[in-house]
Protein backbone atom coordinates (compact mmCIF):
# COMPACT_ATOMS: atom_id res chain seq x y z
CA UNK A 1 0.00 0.00 0.00
CA UNK A 2 3.42 2.13 0.25
CA UNK A 3 2.90 3.12 -3.36
CA UNK A 4 -1.12 3.93 -3.41
CA UNK A 5 -0.78 6.03 -0.32
CA UNK A 6 2.44 8.46 -2.05
CA UNK A 7 0.08 8.82 -5.18
CA UNK A 8 -2.94 9.44 -2.72
CA UNK A 9 -0.85 11.87 -0.85
CA UNK A 10 0.83 13.52 -4.07
CA UNK A 11 -2.39 14.13 -6.14
CA UNK A 12 -4.31 15.41 -3.00
CA UNK A 13 -2.50 18.87 -2.96
CA UNK A 14 -3.73 19.43 -6.26
CA UNK A 15 -7.39 18.58 -5.57
CA UNK A 16 -7.91 20.61 -2.59
CA UNK A 17 -5.18 23.53 -3.23
CA UNK A 18 -8.11 26.56 -2.94
CA UNK A 19 -9.84 27.06 -0.04
CA UNK A 20 -12.90 28.83 -1.36
CA UNK A 21 -13.50 26.13 -3.95
CA UNK A 22 -12.94 23.52 -1.58
CA UNK A 23 -15.78 25.16 1.16
CA UNK A 24 -17.93 25.13 -1.78
CA UNK A 25 -17.64 21.48 -2.44
CA UNK A 26 -17.58 20.31 1.01
CA UNK A 27 -21.23 22.40 1.09
CA UNK A 28 -22.44 19.91 -1.86
CA UNK A 29 -21.47 17.02 0.06
CA UNK A 30 -23.33 18.48 3.51
CA UNK A 31 -26.36 18.89 0.87
CA UNK A 32 -26.33 15.31 -0.87
CA UNK A 33 -25.83 14.40 2.92
CA UNK A 34 -28.49 15.70 4.14
CA UNK A 35 -30.80 15.21 1.44
CA UNK A 36 -30.27 11.40 2.30
CA UNK A 37 -30.80 11.45 5.42
CA UNK A 38 -31.48 14.25 7.25
CA UNK A 39 -29.98 17.16 9.25
CA UNK A 40 -29.40 15.27 12.48
CA UNK A 41 -25.25 14.19 12.43
CA UNK A 42 -26.08 11.48 14.85
CA UNK A 43 -28.70 9.70 12.86
CA UNK A 44 -26.30 10.21 9.96
CA UNK A 45 -23.41 8.56 9.28
CA UNK A 46 -22.37 10.53 5.74
CA UNK A 47 -23.00 13.78 7.45
CA UNK A 48 -20.86 13.06 10.24
CA UNK A 49 -18.16 11.92 7.77
CA UNK A 50 -18.16 15.23 5.79
CA UNK A 51 -18.66 17.31 9.44
CA UNK A 52 -15.45 15.95 10.01
CA UNK A 53 -13.44 16.49 6.71
CA UNK A 54 -14.91 20.16 7.20
CA UNK A 55 -13.17 20.35 10.76
CA UNK A 56 -10.32 19.29 9.10
CA UNK A 57 -10.15 21.73 6.24
CA UNK A 58 -10.44 24.33 8.49
CA UNK A 59 -14.02 25.16 7.57
CA UNK A 60 -15.43 27.58 10.09
CA UNK A 61 -18.18 26.39 12.35
CA UNK A 62 -20.81 28.82 10.88
CA UNK A 63 -20.27 27.82 7.51
CA UNK A 64 -20.76 24.00 8.20
CA UNK A 65 -24.18 24.76 10.52
CA UNK A 66 -25.13 27.35 7.43
CA UNK A 67 -24.56 24.51 4.84
CA UNK A 68 -26.64 22.22 6.97
CA UNK A 69 -29.57 24.74 7.20
CA UNK A 70 -29.73 25.57 3.10
CA UNK A 71 -29.67 22.15 2.83
CA UNK A 72 -33.15 21.56 4.53
CA UNK A 73 -34.55 25.09 2.56
CA UNK A 74 -36.70 24.99 -0.29
CA UNK A 75 -34.62 26.53 -2.66
CA UNK A 76 -31.83 24.08 -2.12
CA UNK A 77 -30.45 22.58 -5.52
CA UNK A 78 -30.93 18.23 -6.08
CA UNK A 79 -27.52 17.66 -6.89
CA UNK A 80 -26.72 14.19 -8.44
CA UNK A 81 -23.31 12.54 -8.29
CA UNK A 82 -22.02 11.69 -11.67
CA UNK A 83 -18.70 10.12 -12.75
CA UNK A 84 -17.21 10.75 -16.10
CA UNK A 85 -14.46 8.99 -17.93
CA UNK A 86 -12.46 9.83 -20.47
CA UNK A 87 -8.76 10.12 -22.17
CA UNK A 88 -6.04 13.52 -21.98
CA UNK A 89 -3.59 13.74 -23.75
CA UNK A 90 -0.33 11.30 -24.60
CA UNK A 91 -2.98 8.31 -23.10
CA UNK A 92 -3.40 9.39 -19.57
CA UNK A 93 -6.76 7.91 -18.31
CA UNK A 94 -9.07 10.61 -16.63
CA UNK A 95 -11.93 10.32 -13.80
CA UNK A 96 -13.73 13.04 -13.05
CA UNK A 97 -16.05 12.92 -9.96
CA UNK A 98 -19.01 15.82 -10.09
CA UNK A 99 -22.02 16.94 -7.91
CA UNK A 100 -23.79 18.66 -10.17
CA UNK A 101 -27.57 19.87 -10.30
CA UNK A 102 -27.49 20.04 -14.22
CA UNK A 103 -25.73 17.05 -16.07
CA UNK A 104 -26.44 18.54 -19.27
CA UNK A 105 -23.87 21.35 -18.57
CA UNK A 106 -21.44 19.22 -16.65
CA UNK A 107 -20.70 16.57 -18.88
CA UNK A 108 -20.66 19.46 -21.57
CA UNK A 109 -17.89 21.49 -19.68
CA UNK A 110 -16.05 18.43 -19.14
CA UNK A 111 -15.82 16.85 -22.93
CA UNK A 112 -14.83 20.67 -23.40
CA UNK A 113 -12.09 20.40 -21.63
CA UNK A 114 -10.57 17.39 -22.57
CA UNK A 115 -11.16 18.29 -25.97
CA UNK A 116 -8.98 21.57 -25.44
CA UNK A 117 -5.97 18.89 -24.42
CA UNK A 118 -6.55 16.98 -27.56
CA UNK A 119 -8.12 14.07 -24.87
CA UNK A 120 -11.83 12.82 -25.69
CA UNK A 121 -14.91 12.03 -23.18
CA UNK A 122 -15.32 7.94 -23.19
CA UNK A 123 -18.40 5.77 -22.21
CA UNK A 124 -19.74 5.01 -18.61
CA UNK A 125 -17.26 2.00 -17.34
CA UNK A 126 -15.12 2.16 -19.91
CA UNK A 127 -11.96 3.10 -18.10
CA UNK A 128 -13.34 2.60 -13.43
CA UNK A 129 -11.54 -0.83 -14.37
CA UNK A 130 -8.35 0.96 -13.93
CA UNK A 131 -8.54 2.42 -10.73
CA UNK A 132 -8.82 0.82 -7.47
CA UNK A 133 -12.25 2.67 -5.60
CA UNK A 134 -11.20 2.92 -1.93
CA UNK A 135 -12.80 3.95 1.44
CA UNK A 136 -10.05 6.05 3.43
CA UNK A 137 -10.38 6.70 7.09
CA UNK A 138 -7.60 8.81 8.49
CA UNK A 139 -7.79 8.44 12.57
CA UNK A 140 -6.09 9.62 15.58
CA UNK A 141 -3.42 6.46 17.36
CA UNK A 142 -4.73 5.72 20.70
CA UNK A 143 -2.11 5.77 23.56
CA UNK A 144 -0.41 2.35 24.01
CA UNK A 145 -2.05 0.90 21.35
CA UNK A 146 -0.65 -1.37 18.60
CA UNK A 147 -1.44 -0.86 15.07
CA UNK A 148 -1.19 -4.33 14.54
CA UNK A 149 -3.92 -5.57 16.73
CA UNK A 150 -6.22 -3.03 14.98
CA UNK A 151 -5.17 -4.22 11.18
CA UNK A 152 -6.38 -7.71 12.56
CA UNK A 153 -10.18 -6.41 14.33
CA UNK A 154 -10.56 -5.04 10.65
CA UNK A 155 -8.99 -7.98 8.62
CA UNK A 156 -12.82 -9.26 7.09
CA UNK A 157 -12.56 -5.35 5.70
CA UNK A 158 -9.31 -5.92 3.49
CA UNK A 159 -8.32 -3.11 5.55
CA UNK A 160 -4.24 -1.72 4.94
CA UNK A 161 -2.65 1.08 7.01
CA UNK A 162 0.11 3.41 6.94
CA UNK A 163 1.44 4.90 10.17
CA UNK A 164 3.11 8.37 10.10
CA UNK A 165 4.65 8.41 13.32
CA UNK A 166 5.29 12.18 13.28
CA UNK A 167 1.58 13.08 13.12
CA UNK A 168 0.25 9.98 15.47
CA UNK A 169 -2.43 9.59 12.71
CA UNK A 170 -3.29 5.93 11.42
CA UNK A 171 -4.07 6.16 7.43
CA UNK A 172 -6.77 2.95 7.09
CA UNK A 173 -7.23 1.68 3.22
CA UNK A 174 -10.46 -0.83 2.79
CA UNK A 175 -12.81 -1.22 -0.43
CA UNK A 176 -15.45 0.84 -1.22
CA UNK A 177 -18.03 -1.37 0.19
CA UNK A 178 -17.01 -1.16 3.48
CA UNK A 179 -16.60 1.86 4.38
CA UNK A 180 -20.06 2.07 6.40
CA UNK A 181 -19.08 -0.84 8.44
CA UNK A 182 -15.72 0.66 9.09
CA UNK A 183 -16.76 4.03 10.26
CA UNK A 184 -18.70 1.98 12.43
CA UNK A 185 -16.13 0.18 14.32
CA UNK A 186 -14.29 2.62 15.14
CA UNK A 187 -17.11 5.12 16.36
CA UNK A 188 -18.12 2.51 18.41
CA UNK A 189 -14.86 2.01 19.46
CA UNK A 190 -13.78 5.39 20.44
CA UNK A 191 -11.63 6.28 18.22
CA UNK A 192 -11.44 9.73 16.41
CA UNK A 193 -11.78 10.19 13.04
CA UNK A 194 -9.82 12.89 11.76
CA UNK A 195 -11.25 12.26 8.20
CA UNK A 196 -13.15 10.11 5.60
CA UNK A 197 -13.35 9.89 2.10
CA UNK A 198 -13.24 7.70 -0.69
CA UNK A 199 -10.60 7.59 -3.15
CA UNK A 200 -9.44 6.32 -6.35
CA UNK A 201 -5.88 4.90 -6.66
CA UNK A 202 -4.74 3.94 -10.61
CA UNK A 203 -3.42 0.19 -11.04
CA UNK A 204 -1.04 1.08 -13.60
CA UNK A 205 0.71 4.28 -13.64
CA UNK A 206 2.02 6.46 -16.75
CA UNK A 207 5.41 7.99 -16.88
CA UNK A 208 5.81 11.25 -18.53
CA UNK A 209 8.50 14.33 -19.26
CA UNK A 210 8.14 17.52 -18.06
CA UNK A 211 7.13 19.22 -21.00
CA UNK A 212 4.09 16.35 -21.33
CA UNK A 213 3.41 16.50 -17.77
CA UNK A 214 2.92 20.03 -17.52
CA UNK A 215 0.20 19.53 -20.03
CA UNK A 216 -1.81 17.24 -17.95
CA UNK A 217 -1.18 19.63 -14.79
CA UNK A 218 -3.20 22.72 -16.87
CA UNK A 219 -5.90 20.13 -17.83
CA UNK A 220 -6.71 18.79 -14.37
CA UNK A 221 -6.50 22.39 -13.31
CA UNK A 222 -8.98 23.57 -15.76
CA UNK A 223 -11.23 20.32 -14.73
CA UNK A 224 -10.99 21.32 -11.31
CA UNK A 225 -11.70 25.07 -11.33
CA UNK A 226 -15.76 23.99 -12.76
CA UNK A 227 -17.89 24.15 -10.02
CA UNK A 228 -19.42 21.01 -10.10
CA UNK A 229 -16.10 19.23 -10.41
CA UNK A 230 -15.14 17.45 -6.86
CA UNK A 231 -12.46 15.27 -7.51
CA UNK A 232 -10.01 14.41 -10.63
CA UNK A 233 -7.84 11.68 -10.86
CA UNK A 234 -5.36 10.56 -13.38
CA UNK A 235 -2.81 7.54 -13.61
CA UNK A 236 0.08 9.92 -14.51
CA UNK A 237 2.99 8.78 -11.70
CA UNK A 238 3.23 11.14 -9.18
CA UNK A 239 6.57 13.36 -9.63
CA UNK A 240 7.97 12.79 -6.43
CA UNK A 241 7.98 8.42 -7.45
CA UNK A 242 9.79 9.43 -10.23
CA UNK A 243 13.84 8.47 -10.71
Amino acid sequence: MGRAFEYRKATKLKRWGNMARTFTRIGKQIAIAVKARGPDPENNPALRAVIANAKRENMPKDNIERAIKNAMGKDQKDYKEMVYEGYGPFGIAVLVETATDNTTRTVANVRSILNKFNGSLGTSGSLDFMFSHKSVFTIAKKEDMAVEDLILELIDYGVDEDYNEEDNEITLYAEFQSFSAIQHYLEENGFEIKSSEFTRIPTDLKDLDDEQRATIEKMIERLEDDEDVQNVYTNLRPQEEEE
